[in-house]
């Protein structure tokens, strides 16, 4: 849908006379800021607080609905906007509730059994449907405004847009834009007044940004519908337009990384993690929440090459770990607010307990998504687990194989493709995935899938799947034949994420991790014979990896046979359903290993 101006001048209107008339004088903050004019002279000063959350994923409280118990990691983080909320309250009562604005920089309704819940199971879509878990609590928490995270758009369009009719904040995407008039498809900032005690307030304009790879990731949602064109570019153009309507300071909410690269290669002519680069280039930014890459970035100050100003990034750890505090400080200079300084921290959630006024809002919705994801679907003959797989075949990672090769026989059955042999491709998305001996749940099943990955069928060459799969082999850091071999230090090497190594059933190899990356892929057979350049295959492949996620050789580019709109995660729940009991012996098998020289490392 293209904009309504209309609506949107009157929706930023109204979210800015609420916060002006927030900002009364005698708060906290005001106080503090007549304090600081009497001791430092006549110069007025103003300081206010901008509060940041980012890649929520759908969790409202401290609560793993995979293992049915707290969340806990080795750091012993906390999760949830509960948490988060606790935090919020003490910021706006030590700064003043008038003197704080609260954003949010994307990824807000997809990651949890719980937002997976309200888009799928018991829609928010459906005619008088409930209100999203995540709108409500953001809502009670008044929040100011929030970017688009791609993730986002996961569930469809209509699902993000019946998301945005329940928040009482704009949903920001300045480069998400209606592919017919090229205007953009949500409102691209939002402008808010803080009231000071000098009778001049500030005006604090917020640009959303999101992330170009939708276009790749999400393909199948918004192809022909919406396009998302640079970071940089958006930027350049909104941020004049912002100081010119008068705004005194510009934040950025960019759902996007500060490292500069993309993990879809050259696909689109723009930068996934963007943010750095955006403060490098567009002069007039005083500061940016990043998001998306999932790190925790207290303080990052990045230089404007055009005007040498240092613009300040912060990005709070994921999944409401941390709450990132960007305070400003003000000064009135020659009739207008000047940003004296800016400073960036950020508050662990972990300190504080859950806002008990979230939880009784959430209580409800909560149980209800307890009580699905401990349905009983089968039964299993084995405990699997997911402990080892980034650097042993494990059976846990072949029974992803196995579901999605037999859905991929099973849909091209009769069909032109039918007799080709079917390879298929898993990660390993979470270390901690367990399925128990006897009784399985839907939440055992889900946690070993914890994306909303769907499953397509491609057309692959033996070449084509050497070369991924020597791709997919950088993952692990290069060890010399007689050094000792620690598996924590083993993986990951540059940087790769556990969910871009795949292994790949239906083939056998061997990955030589004495040798440099790009020549450790050895002995690819095939039924038991060397793998032919031209042997043709059909290639189960999740849509993330089939649309350029990660960047893998060949794939994006070749034929696509057959897809598939259900979730993987929910086909693997109704193959286990269906078929009432898991048994590893029918599938497990040892294809791949490391080796070092000819020799196994395990």
């Amino acid at each position: 849908m293209p904009l309504n101006r209309r609506k949107f001048l009157e929706k930023s209107a109204v979210t800015g006379a609420g916060v002006a008339v927030a900002g009364a004088v005698g708060a906290p903050g005001a106080r503090a800021a007549e304090a600081r004019e009497g001791s430092r002279g006549r110069a007025k000063r103003y300081a206010f607080t901008v509060m940041g959350t980012t890649d929520l994923h759908g969790n409202v409280f401290n609560w793993d609905y995979f293992t049915d118990k707290e969340f806990d990691d080795k750091a012993h983080n906390d999760v949830g906007l509960a948490k988060v909320s606790t935090l919020v309250n003490r910021v706006r009562a030590e700064k003043g509730r008038r003197n704080t604005l609260l954003i949010d920089a994307g990824d807000t309704i997809q990651g949890t059994q719980l937002s997976y819940y309200y888009a799928k199971v018991d829609p928010i879509t459906a005619e008088g449907g409930p209100v999203h878990p995540m709108a409500q609590a953001m809502n009670a928490m008044d929040y100011d405004a929030a970017a688009l995270g791609n993730h986002e758009f996961n569930y469809g369009i209509p699902v993000l847009r019946k998301f945005e009719q329940q928040c009482r904040f704009p949903l920001l995407g300045a480069n998400a834009l209606d592919a017919k008039t090229l205007r953009p498809a949500f409102p691209p900032y939002s402008m808010h007044r803080l009231r000071t005690p000098f009778g001049r307030d500030v005006k604090v304009a917020v640009l959303g940004l999101t992330n170009p790879g939708i276009a790749i990731w999400d393909k199948a949602n918004v192809q022909g519908k919406m396009t998302f064109p640079g970071l940089e570019e958006q930027a350049a153009k909104w941020v004049p337009k912002l100081r010119s309507m008068g705004a005194d300071v510009v934040i950025v909410s960019a759902h996007s990384g500060s490292s500069g690269t993309s993990s879809y290669g050259d696909q689109l002519p723009y930068i996934e993690n963007a943010a750095g680069l955006v403060a490098e280039q567009v002069p007039g930014i005083d500061a940016i929440l990043v998001g998306h890459a999932h790190t925790e970035i207290p303080e990052y100050f990045v230089t404007n090459k055009k005007t040498g100003k240092q613009v300040v990034l912060s990005e709070p750890l994921k999944w409401g770990q941390r709450l990132t505090l960007f305070d400003f400080e003000l000064v009135w200079e020659k009739g207008c607010w000047k940003v004296e300084k800016v400073g960036a921290q950020v508050l662990n959630s972990n300190t504080v307990e859950e806002d008990p006024k979230i939880v009784r809002l959430l209580s409800d919705e909560h149980e209800k998504v307890v009580a699905y994801v401990n349905q009983v679907i089968g039964t299993n003959a084995a405990e699997m687990t997911s402990a080892e797989a980034p650097y042993k075949d494990v059976p846990i990672i072949d029974l992803i194989n196995h579901i999605q090769a037999d859905t991929v026989k099973q849909a091209l059955a009769g069909t032109e493709h039918a007799a080709l042999p079917v390879l298929s491709q898993a990660a390993c998305f979470s270390r901690s995935a367990r399925i128990p001996a006897g009784e399985v749940t839907i939440r055992d099943v889900a946690g070993l899938y914890v994306f909303e990955n769907t499953l397509e069928a491609r057309l692959m060459t033996g070449a084509q799947m050497k070369a991924y799969l020597e791709f997919s082999a950088n993952y692990f850091v290069q060890t010399a034949p007689g050094a000792a071999v620690d598996p924590a230090k083993l993986t990951n090497a540059g940087g790769t994420p556990d969910y871009n190594y795949d292994v790949v059933s239906g083939l056998s190899y061997e990955i030589d991790i004495a040798k440099p990356a790009g020549s450790r892929v050895t002995n690819v057979r095939f039924e038991g014979r060397p793998l032919a350049d031209d042997a043709k295959f059909v290639f189960a492949v999740n849509n993330y990896r089939a649309n350029g996620g990660g960047n893998f050789p060949h794939v994006a580019a070749a034929p696509l046979l057959w897809s598939n709109s259900d979730e993987i995660r929910n086909t693997m729940i109704a193959w286990v359903k269906a078929k009432g009991s898991i048994d590893p012996a029918e599938f497990a098998a040892v294809d791949w290993k490391l080796t070092r020289e000819g020799t196994p490392v395990f």
